[in-house]
């Protein structure tokens, strides 16, 4: 079996270019030196480029054969002296910069070649699309709905009755997006689904009523959204994503949560309805958010805890149910030594 690489190698640049790129100031090593690729400390060889952020990795860094290393000012005494340094505030930003210079095709999420509109994709013949926009084979884009230039929608994706999908978009293969208004530069990874009913009945002895979802989901510009994550329509208000928010895979949205900007929420995380979220608030993977919460700006909230109750701006909250952070280590600390003492006995 070949082993196919699927982004094409980076140029050779400079050093210079890499500091450039990164905000990084070239403290040793020359600025004409040719960088021909990435690679982790403990596999780079000779040309490539690495960073160095975590000190778990100290051993690998000692014996890196690198050329050049983005590190921060507090730890440049520890990349070798024959690796080029290059210092800066955050190396894993700067790493970030260089890559998306280096591997541009990687910052969108690709399945090859697109033409501009397949001919065995299904198009409403009132549904509006700008110039420029691409849709491959399979593709259902009902009608009314309206898509920006520069957007591309992958094969197998339903795009619903009315839905607006802004400029330079991407929506994977399989995704299914009904009830949605989309903003600019909204990255929809393969099999998520927007838009759908959300879970709303009125519970009785004699049956369930279904309740009718009437909302919408709003995203906003510079969202993107992991692979299979599920986001409902408002049940009588609107669904809202807010700008630059990062959505991981396996994420559940429900009816009426207001995510706010440039949040970021990881894997088998479950938002209940009507839940609100403020700007900058990040969710570990596997928890859970009880609806009609509230999480304020800045808040963060440690990998599997349940928050059942309000969160206060900045809050540092984990465990179940979710409390600031330093009574969670206090209360698991007097466990630990409770069960110590207990075992003696």
């Amino acid at each position: 079996m070949t082993d196919p690489v699927f982004l094409d190698p980076p140029k050779p640049v400079t050093l210079s270019d890499i500091a450039e790129w990164a905000g990084a100031e070239l403290v040793r090593g020359e600025g004409d030196l040719s960088i021909t690729g990435v690679a982790p400390v403990e596999d780079a060889h000779a040309g490539m480029l690495v960073f160095f952020d975590n000190v778990a990795y100290l051993d690998q860094l000692s014996t890196t054969e690198a050329s050049a290393c983005l590190v921060a000012k507090k730890h440049a005494a520890k990349v070798p002296e024959t690796v080029a340094l290059l210092v800066c505030p955050e190396p894993y930003r700067a790493w970030a910069k260089v890559l998306a210079k280096l591997f541009p095709d990687a910052m969108v999420p690709a399945f090859g070649a697109v033409p501009a509109i397949s001919e065995r994709a299904v198009i409403a013949p009132d549904a509006k699309l700008e110039d420029g926009v691409s849709v491959e084979a399979g593709a259902v884009i009902g009608s009314g709905a309206e898509i920006g230039a520069g957007t591309i929608v992958r094969s197998n994706a339903v795009i619903g009755a009315g839905v607006r999908i802004g400029r330079d978009c991407v929506i994977g293969a399989n995704a299914s997006l009904q009830f949605a208004l989309l903003g600019n530069r909204v990255y929809v990874h393969p099999g998520v689904c927007i838009g759908q009913d959300g879970f709303g009945y009125a519970m009785g002895p004699g049956g369930h009523l279904k309740v009718p979802q009437i909302g919408r989901v709003i995203i906003q510009d510079e969202v993107e959204i992991g692979a299979n994550t599920t986001i409902d329509r408002g049940a009588n208000r609107d669904t809202v994503i807010g700008e630059g928010t990062k959505i991981d895979n396996q994420v559940q949205i429900g009816h009426n949560v207001v995510v706010g900007r440039h949040c970021v929420i990881v894997s088998q995380v479950g938002i209940s309805g009507s839940a609100t979220l403020g700007d900058y608030v990040a969710i570990g993977g596997q928890s859970g958010v009880a609806g009609h919460v509230t999480i304020g700006m800045g808040a963060q909230i440690a990998a599997v805890s349940v928050v059942n109750q309000d969160v206060p701006p900045g809050g540092r909250y984990g465990g179940t149910p979710a409390k600031p952070v330093k009574q969670w280590f206090r209360e698991v600390a007097a466990l630990r030594k409770l069960a110590e003492r207990g075992a003696g006995n």
